[in-house]
């Protein structure tokens, strides 16, 4: 296998890194405001709507059911 073919591979395998510009057109879909990129955990944060969505494969999961609860020790943290 060449170099090539092995870097094309090694991308591949990769996780896609979220693009942090689609913030400017993503919005929570329970309160249609802005949300916030965490990107230690990969989440897009809606403070509104108190839930963290999740970012799979630098794709954002915007599924209510998908996301978790957000907590004060996650506004705590980000507010550093």
């Amino acid at each position: 296998m060449d170099n090539n073919n092995r870097d094309t591979l090694q991308q591949a395998s990769e996780p896609s890194a979220f693009d942090p510009k689609l913030l400017e057109l993503l919005v929570c879909p329970l309160t249609k405001r802005p949300l916030e990129y965490d990107p230690e955990r990969q989440e897009l944060l809606s403070r509104a709507a108190r839930l963290a969505y999740p970012i799979r494969n630098g794709i954002p999961v915007l599924l209510p059911d998908e996301a978790r609860a957000f907590d004060d020790s996650d506004d705590a943290r980000l507010r550093r």
